[in-house]
Order: C-alpha cells, then structure tokens, then sequence
C-alpha cells in the first residue's frame, strides 16, 4: 500500500486553550492501520489560535500513540483484568450495574466526573444522560478540586451558575489577576489561545497587569506589580478593596446602575474590612490595599479574574464573589473591555429577560457527612467516605469517566482501599492509571486522532466569540469504537436496555429537545411538527445530528431555515478553521435567572458566610502553609506518560525559600519530609525565591508509584501526591471544594544517605 505524508486539522483537546493544531499524518494513504500523527504545529488560519501552539500540542503525536494506550476492554476474571472483546465487556457492565441499581436504588451508584471529559465531544454531550438514566444524586466531579466556587458565585449573582464573566483580555486597559499563572495553565474558565501574548499586547498598548500571588510565577515575572499576598488570603485583600471604593465615593455602576440589587447592603457588608484592619493577614500594605482600589476604580476600562490558587482555598467562594463584586461597583461588568459573558454556538437561543427560577444550595446533603450538594454535585472529598462508611445508601458501584481522583483528590489512600472494595466499578479511560487500576471492567476511548471534536464547555468562556469542529484526522483502527458510542452502550447498561442500538440514546435526546423547543414561545421552531425538524438535521452520526441541533437552534443557527446565513453543522464544515462570530458583547439582562431578574450584589449564602472572612482578621497565621503549582508541559496527571514532556521544570520538587531553608536546615538537592493532616511526603527539595517565606509549593497530579498501574513512563518519575497531604477535611463550605491551597504543613530534614551510613563517631 503507498505510504505518503499528509496533513490534517484537529483542535487540540490538551489544555482550555483549545488551539488550532496541523497535524502531519504518515503511513497508508487509504487510512488504514499503520498511518500515524507525527507531527504538529499551529494552525496559522484558525479564527480564534492564529497559529498559536504549546508544547503540550507539540507532543499531540506522542500523546496519541502512546503504547500505553489501551487498546480494547479489560474485564476482570478471577481478580485479574484480562482483554475481552466490546461485547464481552459490555456484558460485564450491565450483570454487574444494573443488579446494583434494581437491588439498592439509584444511589447505591457514584458517578465521578474527570476534566477530561470536557475536552471531548463524547464527555459533552452523555454524561447527562447517563446520569439521568440511573437516577443518583451521587455525582462527583474534578469541579470540587477547581472551579465550583466560581459556579457557586455566578449562580448567586447572576441565577446561573454557568454565567461566568471573563475578562475581555484583546480590549481591557488594566488587569488584575489573583491565583492564576495563565503563562503556565494557558487560561482556565478564560479560553484564550496565546494567553502570554494577549497580556503582553496589553502592556504594550500602555496597559496595567498588576498580578497577586504567593509565588513569582512566569506571569508574575511580565506584571507591572507582582504582590505575593500571602496564601488563603485574597477574600480578605478584595474585601479591603471594595471597603477602599465606597469609602473614597469611587462607585460608578454606569448602566449597570439599574440592573443591580444590594449594593448598600454590600457597603455595610464591608465596613470593617479596611485596608489597615487586613494588612495583617494578607502582608501587603494598606497604602499598597488603597492603591490598587484606585487604579482600577481610574482606569477607563478593567478586569478582575481569579482562577485555581483563589479558588481552591479556604474562602474561595467569597473570593470569587469579591471579584464580580469589584467589576460590578466599577462599571466594569458587561462592558467591552471589562469581563463580559461569551456567547457559545451551542448556547441556549437569547430568551427575553426576566425573572428566572433562580439558584439554590443545599437541595440535598451527603450522607455521610452531611455535605451540601453544589450545582447537583457533592463534594469529590467526600466520595472515600460514602463508599467505605456502611449504612444504608452507601455507594456500592462507581462510574468513573476519565477520572483519577486517587491522585486528584485528598487521601488518596483512603480513596484506593475503598475502591478496591467496590462490589463493582468501570472506568472510561484510555490507561490503567491509579483509579482505573481498581474498575472490573475498563472502556478505552481512541486516541484523540480518531475521535471529531467540538467544545461544548469551553466555547462557553472564550474570550473571543466563534465556533469550531474538526472531524476525526484518522479513521478508527481495527477493535476500537468511538467514544461516544462507549458512553451510549453505557448508558443503555445502566438503564436496562443492554444489548440496544446505541443510536437510540441520540435519537431519544433529539426527541425530547425537539419536543420540547416547539413548545417554547420564543423559540425559532415554536408551533413546527418535531418529526420534521428531526427530518432535517444533517451529519454521518447521531452525534453530528446533536451538534447539527444544537447549532440550528442556538444564538447563530439557522432556526431549520428561519435565517437563511444562520449557523447549521454544514456551514461549519464548509469552514474548517472556524467561524469567526466577533468579539464579545454587552448580555445584560439577557443572561439573568435571579428570581429579582436583576444582579443580586449581596445574596444570602454570601452574607451568611461573611462572619466566617471576619474571624480570618484575628486569625495567627501559619508559620509554614502549602500551595501547588501548574506546569506548562502537563495537565493535571494526564501528560506524565509523555516523554517528551517530563524533565526540565515540569518535576515535583518542593519549593522552599531560602530564609525557611536555612531556619529549617534544609539544602538545595536535598530531601526533605513534609507533613500535614493527611499523612506525610518524602520529597526532593528546590530552594527558590520564587516563593515568598512561609510557603513551601508542590505541583499537583503526581504520585505514579502505586501498583497496578500500566504508566511505564510516568513510573520513571513518579513524584509524589500532594493531595495525600490532606485528610478530606478541610473544605469551602459553600462550594464544598477541597482546600488545596494555603493549609499547614511542618517540614524536616532528611538525613542523607551518606551520613546515614557514616561511623557514629564522624556524625
């Protein structure tokens, strides 16, 4: 067969960035197997990357050829997995899920969630369906060790706990970011290719980044004014700034004056959180407090954005609260050049604004513990617990879908015995990692190579408003299936319909949406027969024929021929870079669902918590507290198997100033024990100044030692767990998400081996 090098477009589905990839594809020309990705570089034409790329799209290739890769099911037989065929395994689901489910109810299930799983076409449109065939309201997500408290912040003020404004980085004149390195993450709830060079253009159109972290961070090192704040302590340096604003009379709401409710409530909320009374604990100085109020109260447009190191802390709710705080009382919410509300392709059709229904917390609790859910989720801390506890109710089976939370989550330990003794489990995933090392049965995705992709969430928080496909770059080689059809065969399990066409599971969703968007008043298709709209959706697959829907009748669509250039799933494919859609635009009322109709600047919730911010001011600080870090070269734990990713700066190395160092007796090289309320780590030791003194930072999603596992390079270097630091407890009580950043740790010396082994005389 004739072997020929070609090239194919695929968004690369590594980080939120969402880039624009060409990727160069050797082998048969016919697309049989044997034809792989070797390489890849950025997409020059695309309307939102301009040829922007990362080295994790760089490693696209090695990624998705990795041998490691699983490349059928595994089941397990005589407590050992073992290859087996799809229908093998899809046998194993159903005669082990669904008895479950009939015997001890729908809640005897837990569903945990991964980030992956939003960088998938698949992960976007069947979880929800999965999760409302079986019923549970245990569901869990990777949200509780990120960004709830963002959706817990947006659902109080706006009615939606998905309205979650960015900032407007190609327009903004000042810039203020807290717990976010966007040079390292590429962006997070901010979907910005080329994030490093946005800001740099915004410093050089005479621009103002002032960045406040407790490490100096490759975006800190590009600021204006790095402030290294100490950890857990933004809510209160926000609050500080807010006191600043109605105290100097530096309000301006602007036309946002009559769409905002409690702003004299927040005032009074405030009053005693001034810049000298939070000097303390935050360690920057009032003056410094006073001056930042006023330069973004002066500034003629501005952003707040905070992201996983404000997120992830004990206030973090609060802190995110702050933030739109602060862009509603200076005019700078829902204006060109301030932080705006993207409006996805995929979106809802604008509704008239109104009233809406409104966000609750708390519709259920945990059963163990007690823990509200957030958004219909509970807290992942809490999944061990509501496993290993007995009782009526414990979870008895687990769905995980791209998840590993024995390493994303606190106490990994407990985590690992109490999934080990599950009556049953099955992981999607395309490893045998440490969580889908414990699963009876194991469903590998193909490599994203052979998967279309489309992004359902993050078009939802772009900085720039456009839509995107690609289609798979290389046809499915032989025993693999596509992802989407994995989820749909898994649904059909849970639900007591093994064995059907999983077509169906599609087919139904574009029933139900179908019959319920001609009911709808305002809708584009109100009063049309549901069969024939169905009739007109295009695409080879039922999920193409989702997408079609979607895209027909969302904000740009065509309404099934209502607008004649609306958007439809053949227009975006006549496009293959991308529909540019234009910049972002003022939304309110529009995107309002409070039961006032109006930004409700003060909610309960919020206000109830605020007591809790006050004890913070007389709080002693911790003498050593701990933070984590990202890495440019990884995600999370997904790209540690990548050789071409590890060594350099991406290790797991604890990073310590030199003034602890040397009151500890630590050196540079060494290692050292760190130790919490989890248990304790034995890890190598970077002295740096890039932390500030009493901070002692390590990296997040490490620790591939544990057995099992089928990671032989991610094994080489396996680091360690910070998470196994943390005993569960410690928790945002709003959003329920893990304290991951700003806890207690105590920090040893280790001897070395050397003297270790020295006469006792010479020690």
């Amino acid at each position: 067969m004739p072997s020929t090098a070609r090239t194919a477009l695929r968004i690369c589905p590594l980080c939120e960035a969402t880039c624009g990839l060409t990727l160069t594809i050797e082998g048969p020309s016919d697309g049989a197997d044997g034809a792989r990705v070797t390489g890849a570089r950025g997409d020059r034409d695309d309307v939102f990357s301009h040829g922007f790329i990362c080295p994790k799209g760089a490693s696209f290739g090695e990624a998705d050829s990795d041998p490691d890769r699983l490349k059928g099911p595994l089941v397990r037989k005589d407590g050992v997995l073992q290859e087996a065929s799809w229908d093998e395994a899809f046998d194993a689901v159903a005669a082990g899920l669904r008895p479950l489910i009939e015997q001890y109810g729908p809640q005897a299930v837990g569903v945990v969630l991964g980030n992956p799983n939003v960088h998938t076409m698949a992960g976007g449109l069947y979880p929800p369906v999965l999760l409302s065939s079986i019923g549970t309201r245990n569901v869990f997500t990777a949200s509780t060790v990120d960004q709830m408290p963002k959706h817990v912040s947006s659902g109080l003020l706006f009615g939606d706990p998905f309205a979650i404004p960015v900032p407007d980085l190609d327009r903004t004149d000042h810039l203020l970011l807290l717990g976010a390195n966007p040079l390292d993450s590429n962006g997070s709830l901010c979907t910005a290719p080329d994030f490093p060079g946005k800001l740099k253009a915004l410093r050089a159109r005479g621009g103002t980044l002032t960045v406040v972290d407790p490490r100096r961070t490759r975006t800190a090192k590009l600021a204006d004014r790095h402030l290294a704040i100490r950890p857990g302590a933004d809510a209160l340096l926000l609050a500080a700034m807010v006191q600043v604003l109605f105290e100097e009379k530096l309000t301006d709401l602007g036309v946002l004056e009559e769409q905002v409710e409690g702003v004299d409530a927040v005032r009074d909320a405030v009053r005693h959180f001034t810049p000298d009374a939070v000097t303390a604990a935050c360690d920057v100085p009032a003056d410094t407090i006073r001056a930042l109020a006023r330069e973004l109260a002066a500034a003629p447009t501005a952003a707040v954005y905070a992201r996983v190191g404000a997120s992830t802390v004990a206030y973090g709710t609060l802190t995110n609260w702050l933030v739109d705080v602060l862009n509603v009382l200076t005019g700078n919410l829902d204006r060109p050049g301030g932080a705006l509300f993207p409006l996805s392709a995929t979106d809802r059709a604008p509704r008239p604004a109104g009233p809406g229904k409104g966000f609750a917390l708390g519709r259920w609790h945990s059963r163990v513990s007690g823990h509200p859910e957030a958004k219909g989720e509970l807290p992942i801390a809490a999944l061990a617990e509501e496993i290993d506890t007995p009782g009526d109710g414990a979870i008895r089976a687990v769905v995980a879908i791209a998840a590993n939370p024995v390493l994303s989550a606190p106490d990994g330990d407990r985590l690992d015995k109490a999934l080990a003794s599950l009556d049953f489990m099955v992981s999607v995933d395309p490893y045998l990692n440490e969580t889908s090392c414990h699963a009876h049965v194991v469903l590998p995705p193909p490599p994203p190579s052979q998967s279309p992709h489309f992004d359902f969430a993050f078009n939802g928080f772009a900085v720039h408003n456009q839509v995107r496909h690609t289609p798979a770059a290389l046809p499915l080689t032989d025993g693999r299936i596509p992802e989407t059809e994995i989820l749909a065969r898994l649904v059909l399990a849970a639900s007591g319909m093994h064995g059907g066409d999983p077509a169906a599971v599609d087919a139904m969703v574009v029933d139900r949406t179908l019959g319920k968007a001609v009911t709808e008043p305002h809708s584009a298709v109100h009063g049309r027969d549901p069969k024939e709209l169905a009739a007109l959706l295009t695409g080879e697959s039922g999920p193409e024929r989702r997408l079609d829907l979607m895209l027909r009748l969302g904000p740009y669509g065509d309404g099934f021929g209502v607008r004649e250039d609306g958007l439809t799933l053949e227009r975006l494919l006549a496009h293959p870079h991308g529909i540019d859609l234009g910049p972002l635009r003022s939304r309110l009322p529009q995107v309002l669902r409070t039961r006032s109709g109006r930004v409700e600047l003060l909610p309960g919730p919020i206000a109830d918590d605020l007591p809790r911010l006050t004890g913070a001011l007389r709080a002693t600080p911790d003498e050593l507290v701990l933070v984590g870090r990202r890495h440019l070269r990884s995600n999370n734990s997904w790209m540690h198997n990548v050789r071409t990713l590890t060594g350099g700066t991406n290790r797991c190395t604890l990073h310590v100033h030199p003034d602890d160092a040397a009151r500890i007796g630590i050196e540079d090289g060494s290692h050292a024990r760190v130790a919490a309320a989890g248990g304790q780590l034995t890890v190598p030791v970077e002295v740096t100044d890039a932390v500030r003194p009493g901070v002692v930072s390590l990296p997040h999603g490490w620790g591939h030692d544990r057995p099992g596992t089928r990671l032989a390079v991610a094994a080489e270097n396996p680091g360690a767990n910070v998470n196994q630091l943390l005993d569960g407890t410690l928790l945002d009580p709003l959003s329920g998400t893990s304290v991951l950043n700003g806890f207690p740790v105590t920090l040893t010396p280790l001897v070395p081996a050397a003297a270790q082994a020295a006469p006792a005389a010479t020690r």
